[in-house]
């Protein structure tokens, strides 16, 4: 167990304690950023981070910005864990949702891995528009940045787990081509999570227009045969 704390200093300090050599070499091999020197890592263990965070949930959101700030990308994580944790709760008043969700849109800038769009953006603004109306994701779908790009389609998932299919589909439309594999395996992810019968219809039209990935991981729960038709399909409309 951690024992939380309030400010970006303290959530620093803890980190820089709980880094090693060993989890640094781990996080070279598994991020392609860290490797070409774009990102920076402590070496702490992501489980680390995530416990660090669900103790400090009650961090200032002044000061979670400010480790939003940080060159060092467990602090980021950090900051959109506690963002999480604050918008997954039930007693969390609709102000500071509103606040979560304009403070990771104003911050999307340092929001820019996979990871970090991952942790927060089902619930931080997903959550937040889930009885609001969803034009702002159909701006981040039109992006020119694949992360911002990547959370519309994410957010969505807060979506599916109500039964709502309707804007996964939308959004997934919009990004059935994306050039950034950081896309394309969240357009599968989410329509794979969207299931049948609305994933097979959205696929009898899209399935030779999408980007391979996305559609490898949209079929990847389907029967062996549909799952094959619909790759066939891919493969006829290229050649």
């Amino acid at each position: 167990m951690f024992a939380g704390v309030e400010t970006a200093g303290a959530f620093l300090a803890a980190l820089e304690a709980l880094s090693s050599d060993d989890e640094l070499r781990k996080y070279k091999r598994a991020f392609p950023l860290a490797r070409k020197g774009r990102d920076r890592f402590l070496g702490v263990r992501m489980g680390d981070v995530f416990d660090l965070a669900k103790a400090s949930a009650d961090m200032p959101l002044d000061e979670v910005e400010q480790l939003l700030e940080s060159p060092w990308h467990e602090a980021r994580a950090g900051a959109v864990s506690i963002m999480d944790f604050q918008a997954r709760r039930r007693t969390t008043a609709p102000e500071r949702r509103q606040e979560l969700y304009e403070l990771y849109l104003r911050r999307h800038d340092r929001i820019d891995s996979w990871d970090l769009v991952d942790r927060a953006a089902a619930h931080v603004v997903g959550g937040y528009l889930a009885d609001r109306r969803k034009d702002q994701l159909y701006v981040l779908a039109r992006s020119s940045s694949p992360y911002e790009r990547r959370t519309a389609i994410v957010a969505t998932m807060h979506f599916l787990s109500l039964g709502q299919t309707k804007d996964t589909f939308a959004i997934a439309e919009i990004l059935a081509d994306d050039p950034d594999p950081v896309v394309q395996k969240a357009v599968g992810w989410a329509l794979r999570t969207a299931g049948s019968p609305g994933l097979e219809q959205f696929l009898e039209h899209w399935a030779p227009h999408m980007a391979r990935v996305a559609l490898r991981y949209a079929v990847e729960k389907l029967p062996k045969d549909t799952r094959e038709r619909f790759l066939k399909a891919q493969t006829l409309k290229a050649s």
